[in-house]
């Protein structure tokens, strides 16, 4: 079956439509640091505005457990929706009630309003499929049909996401049209070299990711807290760096696997070695094999890869002409160790072909780090999203639009 697009929920002027984004944006204090989200929401948004639909969006923000709290409140997306729309756009204070009931009913054609955080309602993410569906329905009486635009929630098993597409004609947004269309260029015949470029804190949460790439890529570089677990597997000594020793065999599993199949793993040879994890926290380069031999010694932890260790992972990504990046190489939050993860980020830049960064904390460290979204092929909307889709996963939010 093929996903169902806009075209297949025929004419929309005077429908009223749920919009299902995702719009879990980065706040502090009530202020947007990263408005990368509520951007990609733009386009759908303004096709269903031109054919003169009656708008409803609707999103979660952050994991408020099921109860309302301010910080979480979608007002401040509202607001930036409108700015970036140029249009008015209305808040009403709950999801599902009386009030809310009402506001959608009072549409007009072609105008928009965003309705409160959907977590605050525990149905969203109730672990029991009836008290989804019960949500989903209250949500589905307000409307017509539901836009499915959220690609970083399509592997969640949620009201909004799941069960209203069940309950209501559903279909597509163009952000999922467009994050698939650049999915299935990595993973159906992607040009070649292909390199993956993988880390992030925790090897765990990549291992699905290796496993089904290995056949199908050139180059695995790996980087950040993951990385650790990787050297370990070398027998290196990690200090206190992070470790899953857990997966230390594992990755010995995968490192054999990847010789045998001549994929090249591109490890670090030099780590930037902390006395603790602080901003201002005293640091030294250390070569990879001997990271507890230097002046900090067993208490040292690593926080990002060192110079030569990101100059030869710029070299392997701008000679290849596939590159897919998720999960910073350090810490870069704090300035003093994000050059790691700059290099690469420049080095994507640089390639002559597709480049995609895998959503997350990868799309946040390009912002942060003073890049520009069109510097690169694709900036994803959804890490999680994007890579148990390239595990060859299959994801409940797509199922629910045809997609199998």
């Amino acid at each position: 079956m093929t996903l169902r697009t806009l075209d297949s929920l025929g004419s929309l002027t005077g429908k009223r439509v749920i919009v299902r984004c995702d719009l879990n944006v980065p706040l502090d204090e009530g202020t947007i640091t990263d408005d990368g989200r509520i951007r990609a929401s733009i386009p759908t948004l303004k096709a269903l505005i031109r054919q003169g639909a009656r708008v409803v969006v609707i999103s979660h923000l952050g994991r408020p457990a099921g109860a309302q709290d301010s910080k979480y409140s979608l007002e401040p997306v509202a607001m930036r929706l409108g700015e970036l729309l140029g249009e008015t756009v209305g808040f009403v204070p709950e999801t599902v009630g009386d009030e809310a009931s009402s506001r959608v009913a009072s549409l007009v054609d072609g105008e928009i309003v965003v309705l409160e955080n959907l977590r605050f309602n525990p149905g969203e993410t109730s672990k029991d499929e009836t008290e989804r569906r019960a949500f989903a329905g209250q949500l589905a009486g307000m409307a017509d049909a539901v836009v499915q635009d959220g690609f970083g929630v399509v592997h969640r098993k949620q009201a909004s996401v799941y069960e209203l597409s069940h309950i209501l004609p559903s279909a597509a947004g163009t952000l999922i049209e467009t994050e698939l269309g650049v999915l299935e260029r990595l993973t159906q015949s992607p040009a070649t070299p292909y390199t993956v470029v993988l880390g992030g804190s925790k090897v765990s949460d990549k291992l699905g990711v290796i496993d089904h790439l290995l056949p199908r890529v050139n180059n695995i570089v790996i980087g950040g807290g993951m990385m650790f677990t990787f050297l370990a597997a070398l027998g290196y000594q990690t200090g206190a760096s992070l470790l899953e020793a857990d997966q230390i065999d594992v990755v010995k599993g995968y490192l054999a696997r990847a010789d045998a199949l001549g994929v090249n793993v591109v490890l670090p040879t030099d780590v930037v070695v902390a006395d603790g994890f602080a901003p201002d926290a005293a640091h030294a380069v250390l070569p990879a094999e001997d990271m507890a031999g230097g002046e900090f010694g067993a208490a040292g932890i690593g926080l990002d890869i060192g110079p030569d260790s990101a100059a030869r992972f710029a070299r392997v990504i701008r000679s290849s002409a596939t590159v897919f990046w998720n999960g910073p190489m350090g810490v870069f939050e704090f300035s003093a160790f994000a050059e790691g993860t700059r290099t690469v980020a420049q080095a994507l830049t640089e390639v002559d072909g597709l480049t995609v960064v895998g959503g997350g904390d990868s799309a946040a460290a390009v912002r942060i780090l003073n890049f520009s979204d069109d510097q690169f092929g694709h900036i994803s909307t959804g890490g999680g999203a994007s890579l148990e889709f390239l595990e060859g996963k299959r994801l409940p939010g797509l199922e629910a639009l045809g997609w199998l």
